[in-house]
């Protein structure tokens, strides 16, 4: 029979192990989030520095204001009052079955815009996503159609 002392100890150090991984889960979750935001804030210094040389070489304007967060940016409208999701679209792209370029070629611009907008990378210009938006509500037959017309021209 075991003695008393030795199963107590054993069960005293069960449940202190137990308390010290719930405290840690805690602290996981919050270190996994404060690196996160770290690798935001790098990627924005990193944006703001190539454009103080840019702008310190005097080769011309700034084109791109560094976003406060790719998450806000994500589906904020647009002038034309159209959202943009790239998640979205590469579900919609993938409904439709189509292919990048095949993608591309409806909406007037290169399979490899296509990747770019649906990594996040870049954003579509308006009218761009004017052809997006219309390819929204559209069928596979009426795709096949409008991508028949468009290679046989």
């Amino acid at each position: 029979m075991p003695n008393i002392a030795s199963v107590l100890k054993s069960e005293i150090t069960r449940l202190a192990r137990k308390e010290v991984r719930d405290g840690a889960d805690g602290l996981r979750k919050t270190v996994a989030a404060h690196r996160a935001e770290i690798a935001n804030l790098k990627r924005r210094v990193g944006d703001l520095e190539s454009m103080v040389k840019r702008l310190a070489k005097g080769t011309g304007t700034v084109t791109r204001q560094p976003s406060p967060s790719a998450a806000d940016a994500s589906a904020e409208p647009d002038s034309t009052g159209l959202r943009f999701r790239a998640k979205g679209m590469a579900a919609n792209r993938q409904r439709l079955g189509l292919s990048a370029a095949d993608f591309g070629l409806l909406v007037g611009a290169t399979g490899q815009s296509i990747y770019a907008w649906e990594s996040g990378k870049t954003k579509p210009k308006p009218a761009n996503l004017m052809h997006i938006a219309a390819l929204r509500g559209i069928g596979k037959r009426e795709v096949e159609e409008k991508l028949a017309r468009l290679k046989g021209q």
